[in-house]
């Protein structure tokens, strides 16, 4: 990955990712119901949703499909590798696995993450974000990735309790190392409680060697929907980041701002260019929905203008 270019999170490999069943790309017959998609090749290809497919007809507008979570139960490994190639073409720079919903049992968690990390990394080059709210299915993923291919994630530390240990398992499989500001018992509520709590953990990190160069650094985007002030905090808080250090990656699940939101594609995007601005080097995103080439090229601008780009060199590289 370039240290001079944006760096592209896709968000889209995730169990919790879901499609109405109302959905008009949803197509029932013969007891069957199946979700239509174009593959790789540009043809027609169905995903097997029956399973989850409710049986009462009343219950359709209420039932969303969990079509990562089916795709990865099916083991339909043409849909996993739509979703995986489509993430890169769109110009995403690593992909985050998240797979939790998949099962609300920690040890069926663990053998699915066993299971899909092969399984992707057999589909890309791309950097992994093995992402988990418990750190032991995060292990899980580490101990079946392939490190000689390139290096994992791990999404992410924070001060809850338990989730301090990825720090050390960063160092040992060498890998990057995503951290946010939550706090050990709640979240933080406004920019000064997030850089406080990212101190914390910076110390951390600071105490296992951890380079600089490989810390990406969340402040914790919320819906701006639920309060008009979320944003700002996460913005504020990107500056405060960007001015204690400078070397570090700085991210936030980006999307999570629209969340409830109408055209949510348009208030990403605004959203998107504002923490670029702010001090973000890093999108998580979805790189489909939201095309990066309109953040690299205003990423390259800021920093040209700004004077972070010496003699306009990144700038004129990207261009030429």
């Amino acid at each position: 990955m370039q240290e001079n270019k944006l760096q592209i999170i896709g968000e889209n490999f995730n169990a919790t990712r879901r499609i109405k069943a109302t959905s008009k790309r949803i197509n029932v017959a013969d007891s069957k119901a199946s979700l239509q998609y174009q593959n790789l090749s540009g043809e027609d290809a169905f995903l097997d949703v029956s399973l989850v497919y409710p049986d009462d007809p009343k219950e359709l507008r209420k039932t969303q499909i969990t079509h990562i979570a089916q795709a990865m139960k099916n083991k339909d490994l043409d849909y996993i590798s739509w979703i995986v190639k489509g993430q890169e073409q769109a110009g995403a720079t690593i992909i985050d696995v998240c797979i939790d919903e998949i099962s609300v049992d920690p040890e069926e968690r663990h053998d699915w993450m066993r299971w899909v990390i092969p399984v992707v990394q057999n589909m890309t080059d791309l950097t992994l974000a093995i992402d988990s709210s418990d750190p032991k299915t995060i292990e899980a993923g580490l101990a079946v990735y392939d490190c000689d291919k390139n290096r994992p994630a791990i999404n992410s530390v924070n001060l809850e309790e338990g989730r301090q240990d990825l720090i050390t398992l960063a160092r040992e499989f060498n890998a990057l190392l995503f951290s946010n500001a939550s706090g050990r018992e709640s979240m933080p509520s406004n920019a000064e409680e997030r850089l406080e709590n990212l101190k914390q953990i910076m110390a951390m990190m600071d105490s296992e060697n951890i380079p600089m160069k490989d810390r990406y650094l969340d402040p914790l985007a919320f819906p701006v929907g639920a309060d008009g002030a979320f944003a700002q905090h996460y913005l504020d808080a990107v500056k405060l980041v960007r001015d204690e250090w400078p070397e570090v990656h700085i991210f936030g699940g980006h999307s999570n701002v629209s969340f409830g939101l109408p055209k949510r594609k348009v208030i990403n995007e605004a959203f998107c260019i504002l923490s670029i601005a702010a001090g973000c080097d890093t999108l998580m995103i979805d790189p489909i929905l939201n095309n990066p080439d309109i953040f690299h090229n205003f990423y390259l601008s800021n920093e040209a203008l700004m004077g972070r780009d010496e003699m306009c060199m990144n700038y004129i590289m990207a261009n030429r």
